[in-house]
């Protein structure tokens, strides 16, 4: 796995908007944490197109990202916010040469799109808060403090506490994965995943349980389930339910699908689409370790 060059003060992070638009004062205060922490930050008005609910069209947004990507003065990539609109873009952009350069790419959700397809490619991402979700006076929340220690090369440290659908065992292997919609809309794609001895993350927001379900069964059928060293289960927030009830929750489809199999599962890791949202480095190892009331990871 190769690992991007950690940042040090001084070092530059671009701001990319590969899927939803968004406006200069929804960034201004990721700014403001970047400065304080001494980065420098680049963009340019491009990052504030708009096309319907796009950051612009396919080819600015493409042609803009492609540019960060290929600048060797920039030391990561912040995607500003989700949404939808990376898959759109993925197949325009040219990472021959992105090995040569690694950089971090940074962002969750629809960003899945871009760590599913680095870490194919065996390069390391970072699934962490974006832009759109700093606030200022929040500047020491666990969320961005996570994204800058993982940008600077700090250990990433979490005790939580344990869960009722845990099966509890020590694991050490690479994490992959991220928004459940994303990995099944891969599927069978040049950026789909390998998950064999691999810890499986996993996490979503806004789907109608049944979609949970249909998405968990794509997973297993394709042998996404069976060969993974563990699960790891982030937030699943805001689903939604029919008139007539589907009957289970969004924990308890995920459960149910990963006790078909004997590899270890972890629930409620504090990544996704709620304030707490822990940075992970994809692609690397995270040890998990089980005590009677917590787990303890480290990546």
């Amino acid at each position: 796995m190769t690992v991007p060059e950690y940042l040090r003060p001084g070092d530059t992070v671009a701001i990319a908007a590969p899927a939803r638009k968004i406006s200069p004062e929804e960034v201004a205060p990721a700014v403001r944490l970047l400065e304080e922490a001494g980065f420098h930050v680049y963009y340019d008005d491009r990052l504030f197109a708009q096309e319907h609910q796009f950051a612009g069209s396919d080819a600015l947004r493409a042609g803009y990202l492609q540019e960060l990507l290929d600048n060797p003065d920039i030391k990561a990539v912040w995607c500003a916010r989700g949404g939808y609109g990376s898959v759109r873009i993925i197949d325009r952009l040219d990472f021959r040469h992105f090995p040569d350069h690694p950089k971090w790419l940074c962002g969750y959700s629809d960003v899945t799109v871009f760590h599913s397809h680095l870490n194919r490619l065996d390069i390391s991402t970072l699934h962490a808060t974006m832009p759109v979700n700093v606030h200022d006076g929040e500047f020491q929340s666990a969320a961005n403090q996570s994204l800058l220690a993982a940008l600077q090369g700090k250990p990433l440290r979490y005790e939580i506490p344990s869960h009722p659908f845990n099966r509890p065992a020590f694991v050490e292997a690479p994490v992959v994965g991220g928004n459940i919609s994303m990995l099944y809309s891969l599927l069978g794609s040049p950026s789909d995943f390998d998950t064999e001895g691999k810890i499986l993350f996993l996490e979503d927001l806004d789907e109608y349980l049944y979609h949970i379900d249909r998405m968990m069964a794509n997973l297993d059928r394709n042998g996404k389930l069976r060969p993974i060293a563990a699960l790891l289960v982030g937030h699943l927030s805001e689903m939604h339910d029919n008139t007539i009830p589907f009957g289970k929750n969004a924990e308890e489809i995920v459960a149910e699908y990963a006790y078909k199999y004997d590899f270890p599962c972890f629930f409620n890791f504090p990544a996704g689409h709620l304030p707490d949202n822990r940075a992970i480095r994809m692609g690397q190892p995270m040890r998990i370790t089980p005590f009677a009331n917590h787990i303890q990871t480290e990546n």
